[in-house]
């Protein structure tokens, strides 16, 4: 007679299993994260690959053009916004002063509302702005030494993504292998439509961080504020992380016109500007682009964001969406998984 394995000593092993493959995540993220978004932007290019190889240019041939023009494109954007933001870091010191006088002008009213000298909390400020100095300082020499590290790291997602298009066939190959010949035609319906939604969600994330650079550089310069090309398309960029993306984007130009208007009146209208653009951005433009793509209910989408920044840091915020639906639909194409794929799915989902 077949003896039945206790529910709670399943329950241990599956804990176990969890918490050994976020230690594995965790630990491997420097080789692993890499991987994963070098095969999103392989399964991104794959289209324009087989493209040119349908007008019988040599699959290596085929990778290398499209890896060429792509790299061309990313590295012109790069110097570009190398340049605004150098401006940008020039235009700091002059932020921090304008900051501190804005500052100074409040201590009056304070001093006089809560019956504290005006010398006080000058020496309060003082001690800040030192203490800020010295932290601005301690972070350089790290950052400097972690440049290195991530240009390594960046020189190595164009080799994985020409290897991972290269060896296409035969790593599909595999997987199907893995999974058995009886449930190839399962393992193809799961294959083909992943591919699809990343695709989509790719080039729609894409199209979005373009529409919202745009309504945001656009915003900041008739507002005329200060470095507003390099600031807005910081502001896209984040905006590519869900839900807290929006966030701190919206801070950044905030405390640019605090730091550099005189009036008020000028930051009220960049948090006016910026809940108009997100706005837009969360009722027209991503329903219709983003969300269409990946069918991921809201809380879902905040609890695995979290998890994925306590991992992988910003990259795993970003990824984490991705990887969610990845996930979201091989439970709804394997029988006994399905429940899990109407727990991550949307309501009308499961009517």
């Amino acid at each position: 007679m077949e003896q039945k394995t206790p529910f709670y000593i399943k329950s241990t092993f599956i804990m176990l299993g969890l918490i050994a493959f976020v230690a594995i995540m965790y630990l491997g993220q420097s080789i692993i994260v890499p991987i994963i978004v070098s095969l999103l932007l392989a399964i991104l290019l794959n289209p324009l690959v087989n493209l040119l190889i349908s007008f019988k240019i040599n699959r290596v041939i085929s990778i290398s053009i499209i890896l060429i023009i792509v790299t061309a494109i990313c590295v012109l954007l790069l110097l570009m916004l190398t340049n605004q933001f150098n401006a940008f870091i020039n235009s700091v010191p002059i932020l921090i002063d304008k900051f501190y006088k804005t500052l100074n002008s409040s201590i009056l009213g304070v001093s006089s509302q809560f019956n504290i000298s005006p010398e006080t909390i000058n020496v309060f400020i003082d001690d800040s702005k030192l203490d800020l100095i010295a932290t601005s300082k301690s972070l350089i020499g790290p950052t400097i030494s972690s440049i290195g590290s991530v240009l390594f790291t960046l020189l190595l997602i164009p080799v994985y993504i020409f290897l991972i298009l290269y060896y296409k066939k035969l790593l599909l190959d595999f997987i199907k292998n893995v999974f058995g010949s009886e449930n190839k035609k399962e393992v193809d319906s799961i294959l083909n439509s992943t591919k699809q939604i990343l695709q989509r969600y790719l080039v729609a994330l894409i199209f979005e961080a373009i529409l919202i650079a745009i309504l945001n550089i656009s915003a900041l310069l008739v507002l005329d504020i200060q470095n507003a090309i390099i600031v807005g398309l910081i502001g896209a960029i984040l905006n590519v992380v869900p839900y807290i993306g929006g966030i701190v984007s919206t801070a950044i130009p905030v405390a640019i016109a605090l730091a550099t208007k005189d009036s008020i009146s000028s930051t009220f209208y960049v948090v006016i500007a910026y809940i108009i653009i997100q706005f837009i951005d969360n009722n027209l433009i991503l329903p219709k682009l983003v969300a269409s793509r990946v069918r991921i209910n809201a809380f879902i989408s905040v609890i695995v964001v979290i998890i994925g920044g306590e991992i992988w840091g910003v990259t795993g915020m970003f990824l984490s969406i991705p990887l969610i639906a990845i996930c979201k639909n091989i439970f709804d194409n394997v029988t006994i998984l399905k429940p899990l794929g109407l727990l991550l799915g949307y309501l009308n989902d499961a009517d």
